[in-house]
């Protein structure tokens, strides 16, 4: 059995495919968009928490310095 469509139903169906391909093809994007910005951000967090770790260590390095070396001039 095979169908037979109107001229305007065969266009319509077409141009439907068009729009429905357009708004894959934006999803498609958009994932693609929001996965490097959720990889930027997780990025962004490690090097955040690495540089105040960094950061304290040093404080805590430049508190006791000095104190050793006020210790060994005596």
């Amino acid at each position: 059995m095979t169908e037979t469509h109107s001229k305007s139903r065969k266009q319509a169906e077409i141009a439907f495919g068009n729009v429905q391909s357009q708004f894959l093809e934006r999803s498609r994007a958009v994932e693609e968009i929001d996965s490097t910005v959720r990889a930027r951000e997780e990025k962004t967090l490690r090097l955040r928490e690495a540089r105040e770790a960094k950061e304290l260590q040093d404080r805590l390095t430049a508190t006791t310095a000095p104190a050793a070396k006020r210790k060994k001039k005596i």
